[in-house]
């Protein structure tokens, strides 16, 4: 198993694309071949390439070859560690959520 160590910047850039989280939710379910991938784009098979690229270099897909297709999967290396990340957060999150519902409650 290929392991993942990589500034969590590059992740978040990876995602911040549409396009690509929405290839990744795509993936995330099935195995496809970059032809399968690109017929659901307005793009070249080229452009939809270059976008798995930036997603490997995440560690947010993996890319294998059966003869002459690549086939594309999920690998949710690259998202363990942002879920890390934003993990920290979600105490604090949550606090202030808790005392926004309050003051609601209180009417404020």
């Amino acid at each position: 198993m290929v392991e993942c160590y990589l500034p969590i910047g590059t992740v978040f850039a990876s995602l911040a694309d549409p396009t690509r989280r929405d290839i990744l939710r795509r993936v995330a379910t099935a195995e496809l071949s970059v032809g399968d991938i690109a017929k659901d784009y307005d793009m070249s098979v080229a452009a939809v390439s270059k976008h798995l690229k930036i997603m490997e270099q995440a560690c947010l897909v993996r890319k294998r070859r059966l003869g002459k297709q690549h086939l594309i999967r999920a690998h949710p290396e690259g998202l363990r560690d942002a879920s890390a990340w934003l993990k920290q957060y979600e105490a604090l999150w949550n606090e202030r959520f808790d005392r926004l519902d309050q003051l609601v409650k209180e009417g404020l």
